[in-house]
């Protein structure tokens, strides 16, 4: 009997070094995978970034009501008729009543194809990049269906932003708030560094957030993006926190995006996915994974922005 229950041991001992080991082989191909987005794709964007910006142009978009969408520059118009030359060097003589739309865009030429820009470019999935929404402009969006947020451009370089969940438990006064003010302190050719803050609290008098520095570097088809932050509590708790993103547009309205955590310790958050986007309103969809809590899972992201 004591040999039997010693092999019995023995077995589950080996099915559970089987499983640690297996648990190991499982975490160090995800973040094999993720190390993939979090250090090519960046890299890659950040490369290719300079070239990038010094392609950007401003044209004309022309879209008639049969679908047609040309891009280019008017020769004339008048009340009746617009005369229109593509990039191709086509010259398109269009009647008003035949065009459902006509104005400037801006947006990057690669190899001859005109690629619009993201409205949505002052994030990445979550965290911000170092761009600043202009003065008038604002978006409203949805993270993963419950929490709904704002930002507003008051000037060129300052913006401001709240946000709280849509269902939070049966005790309003723990209802937690935030603000988002912003700062762009740089705002070069290729690079742009903004200060903000993501405040929290509630009206039980609890509080936190993170305040940070993030910086982009990079055209309007790709970029690189570095934040560093302090995490702190009404406790008087301090952490600090470190982002890195990139993003590369591969479709006439696809980009590609990674955003990835690091905080005390050690733990995270890698994530990588796409993004979809027109002229005012984007979409993402991608997975994130924690990284550092002995288990091996992903969750979805799921973000919707229109820009007003």
């Amino acid at each position: 009997m004591g040999s039997a229950m010693f092999d019995t041991a023995m077995s589950g001992g080996r099915r559970k070094g089987f499983q640690v080991a297996a648990n190991h082989v499982i975490r160090a191909g995800v973040a094999a995978a993720l190390l993939a987005w979090v250090v090519l794709i960046p890299n890659a964007v950040f490369a290719q970034g300079e070239a990038d910006s010094a392609r950007e142009v401003t044209l004309y978009e022309l879209v008639l009501r049969d679908g047609s969408r040309l891009y280019g520059s008017i020769e004339r118009q008048d009340e009746v008729e617009v005369v229109f030359r593509t990039q191709g060097g086509a010259t398109v003589t269009s009647r008003r009543v035949e065009i459902a739309s006509l104005k400037e865009v801006t947006g990057s030429m690669v190899e001859g194809e005109f690629l619009p820009q993201d409205p949505n470019a002052t994030r990445l999935f979550f965290g911000p990049t170092g761009r600043s929404l202009k003065k008038g402009q604002a978006y409203f969006g949805v993270y993963d269906f419950l929490v709904p947020f704002v930002q507003v451009g008051v000037t060129d370089r300052l913006s401001v932003g709240a946000g709280t969940p849509l269902v939070f438990g049966f005790n309003e006064s723990e209802r937690p708030f935030w603000v988002t003010p912003k700062l762009q302190l740089v705002n070069a050719k290729g690079m742009q560094v903004s200060v903000g803050v993501l405040h929290a609290f509630n009206f039980d008098g609890h509080g936190g957030g993170i305040g940070y520095l993030v910086g982009t570097r990079g055209g309007a088809q790709s970029s690189f993006t570095v934040g560093a932050g302090v995490a702190y509590g009404s406790s008087g708790t301090r952490s600090g926190v470190l982002m890195v993103g990139g993003d590369r547009q591969v479709r006439r309205h696809l980009k590609l995006i990674t955003e990835s955590y690091v905080w005390k310790g050690g733990d995270g958050v890698v994530s990588g996915g796409i993004r979809f986007f027109g002229d005012r309103f984007s979409a993402d969809l991608a997975l994130a994974f924690p990284v550092g809590t002995g288990e091996v899972f992903g969750f979805p992201v799921i973000n919707f922005v229109h820009v007003f």
